[in-house]
């Protein structure tokens, strides 16, 4: 039989049983409430960091969305930058020319009047069009030689044939045989002569005009003759050029001119602000004897738009192994933003802002020593546009 102790005990075990069994039940709904806070407030915390992709995709600080559109309106010019400095850096004047295979002289072959003009000033001429003609007494000369030597030549083949025949029948002696066939020879050759001598003079007309052609493709730039003019031989009528081929012809300081060596790399500035890579063709060894300064022939890497015979441009030589330790921008590529000097760098989808320290100026250039790589792509005309653009997105924020 169970004493009163024991049956105290048994119910005391019991209460703290069933104080367990409320702590689990609270602990459990406790947890579920966490559980079921987490679970309703899930959605706010996904959508928070699609918020911050957005802003910061078209938000990002110091960067400016560009389309190639956008890009090609702005007239905003960039340029691959590579190391130099401002003491390698040469800077020059210059025209652009024509290449002697560019550009022709049309002159009069002999002596003539002027009877047609085909072309006028500015045409287009293909390689051997007859541009004008010439009414002359030395064509009917020139067509009459001709003639004469082919006859020359006829009977001289006649006279070597019939030697032979004699010679092969034993009836002459060798000796007269070489001299039929020497005498055949020389008339041959008078009679391609004759020939050539009426085709180079461009007779025509049945040996009564002379024609004036073009020996390239190109446009009429100047006339220096007019119908019914007497030229002649010699004189110049026509100056064709063809505008697809250029070079560049740059006026350079003798002193500078002995650094400079064929293949350094060069800039052109065309107008508009946009820049085309060259080389350096050659260096005259003789200096003008007006401006004192050496010509440097620049060639361009293919055929820019925007260029013509006689147009000034400017061009920046940079000689190799002169100290390129830095990178030279135009002034205009560095914009001061919030009191830092900043750049334009080309990335995907835009341009972005960043700081470079800035070194000595000299001659419309900045020397950039700090924030930029060779090879980055820099914008170097319509910075300002750039900045007035990130001034206003900035704004809106």
């Amino acid at each position: 039989m169970q004493s009163i102790r024991d049956i105290k005990l048994i119910r005391l075990t019991d209460r703290h049983r069933w104080l367990g069994g409320v702590a689990a039940a609270a602990l459990v709904a406790g947890v579920g409430g966490v559980l079921i806070g987490r679970s309703t407030t899930e959605p706010a915390a996904v959508t928070e960091p699609a918020e911050e992709a957005e802003g910061e995709e078209h938000g990002r600080e110091g960067f400016i969305a560009m389309t190639p559109q956008k890009l090609a309106a702005s007239g905003i010019a960039s340029e691959r930058v590579v190391l130099g400095s401002l003491q390698s850096e040469i800077i020059a004047q210059a025209t652009v020319t024509a290449p002697p295979e560019g550009r022709a002289l049309l002159t009069a072959r002999a002596d003539g009047a002027v009877v047609r003009i085909t072309k006028r000033l500015g045409d287009p001429v293909g390689a051997g069009e007859t541009v004008a003609l010439l009414e002359s007494r030395d064509a009917a000369a020139f067509v009459a030689d001709r003639n004469a030597a082919a006859a020359r030549a006829q009977a001289a083949r006649a006279a070597a044939a019939r030697e032979q025949r004699l010679f092969n029948a034993r009836i002459t002696a060798r000796q007269d045989l070489e001299a039929a066939i020497a005498a055949r020879r020389t008339a041959d050759a008078e009679a391609q002569r004759a020939d050539a001598a009426v085709r180079a003079a461009g007779v025509t007309g049945g040996g009564r005009y002379l024609a004036v052609r073009s020996p390239i493709a190109g446009r009429i730039t100047e006339v220096d003759t007019q119908l019914g003019a007497y030229v002649a031989a010699g004189a110049e009528l026509f100056n064709v050029s063809d505008p697809r081929r250029i070079q560049i012809e740059a006026a350079v300081p003798a002193t500078d001119a002995q650094r400079i060596r064929p293949g350094d790399r060069a800039i052109v500035e065309l107008p508009g602000g946009n820049i085309v890579e060259a080389a350096v063709r050659s260096v005259t060894p003789s200096l003008d004897p007006q401006s004192r300064s050496a010509t440097v022939v620049v060639q361009l890497a293919g055929a820019p738009g925007g260029l013509t015979q006689g147009q000034a441009v400017r061009v920046r030589i940079t000689p190799r192994g002169s100290g390129q330790s830095s990178i030279i921008l135009p002034e205009e590529a560095v914009q001061q933003i919030e009191g830092r000097d900043m750049v334009f760098v080309e990335v995907k989808d835009g341009f972005q802002a960043i700081p470079v320290s800035v070194g000595s100026r000299s001659g419309g250039r900045v020397e950039i020593l700090d924030g930029l790589k060779a090879g980055q792509i820099v914008v170097t005309q319509g910075a300002f546009v750039l900045k007035s653009q990130l001034g206003a997105s900035e704004a809106e924020h």
